[in-house]
C-alpha cells in the first residue's frame, strides 16, 4: 500500500479530516459518510484491484529474484550490524559527552540491573553507584511516553538508590544532524551534585 501510494491522500481522500467532520458514532455511519462525501465504494474497489495486480505481478516477480543467501545476509546485517551501530551511537553519546564532562568512568550496567532497576549505565563513587538510563527521543515526540514510563519505573529506581546509595538519572539522547546529543543538559548539573554528595 505504502510503496505504491494507494493509501495516499490523492487516492483515498483526506480521511483524518473527513472522519472529524463526520464525527461518527459507529463504523457504519463513517462508511456511509465516506462513500457519499469522500470517495465511492467503486473507487476503493478499483484501488483494491490495483493492489492485487501489484502484489501478484510486480511483487511476485521480485520475490522470485530473492535468494536464500539474501535472506540470511539480511537477518545477520539487521541483528548484528544495525544493533551494533545503534549501540555505538548510544555509547558515543554517553562516553563521548558525559564521560568527558564528568571526567569519570561510565560503565554499562549488568543485565540484571536493567531488568531489576531499569538502569543502563552506572558511575561508581567510592562504594556507591549512580544509575543512568538513556532514552533516545525524536524531536520531543516521545517525551510524554517517556515521562509515563518514568512514573512506572520510579519504584525500581528507588530500590536502586536504597541498595546502591545513588540516584538514577534519565538522559534523553536526540539526533542533531548526524550526531547524537544529550537533550536535557540540565541533568548534568544534577549528576555532578549527586557525585559531590556521594564523595562527601
Amino acid at each position: 500500500m505504502n510503496r505504491f501510494q494507494l493509501n495516499y491522500k490523492r487516492n483515498v481522500g483526506p480521511t483524518s479530516e473527513s472522519i472529524r467532520n463526520c464525527a461518527p458514532k459507529t463504523v457504519d455511519e463513517w462508511q456511509e459518510y465516506y462513500f457519499k462525501n469522500v470517495r465511492s465504494k467503486e473507487h476503493l474497489e478499483d484501488l483494491g484491484k490495483k493492489l492485487y495486480i501489484k502484489i501478484t505481478e510486480v511483487i511476485q516477480s521480485e520475490i522470485l529474484e530473492i535468494t536464500e543467501q539474501d535472506c540470511i545476509a539480511y537477518i545477520i546485517q539487521l541483528v548484528i550490524n544495525r544493533t551494533y551501530d545503534g549501540y555505538v551511537t548510544e555509547i558515543q553519546t554517553i562516553y563521548g559527552q558525559l564521560q568527558t564532562i564528568l571526567d569519570l568512568k561510565i560503565q554499562a550496567a549488568p543485565d540484571d540491573w536493567d531488568r531489576l532497576f531499569n538502569v543502563d549505565f552506572f558511575i561508581k563513587i567510592n562504594d556507591k553507584y549512580i544509575g543512568l538510563q538513556i532514552k533516545p527521543v525524536n524531536s520531543g515526540i516521545q517525551i510524554p511516553q517517556i515521562y509515563k514510563e518514568y512514573g512506572i519505573q520510579a519504584e525500581s529506581h528507588k530500590k536502586f538508590t536504597k541498595k546502591y546509595g545513588g540516584e538514577v538519572f534519565y538522559l534523553f539522547s536526540e539526533k542533531i544532524g548526524n550526531a547524537k546529543e544529550i537533550k536535557n543538559k540540565e541533568v548534568i548539573e544534577e549528576i555532578k551534585e549527586e557525585i559531590a554528595r556521594l564523595k562527601n
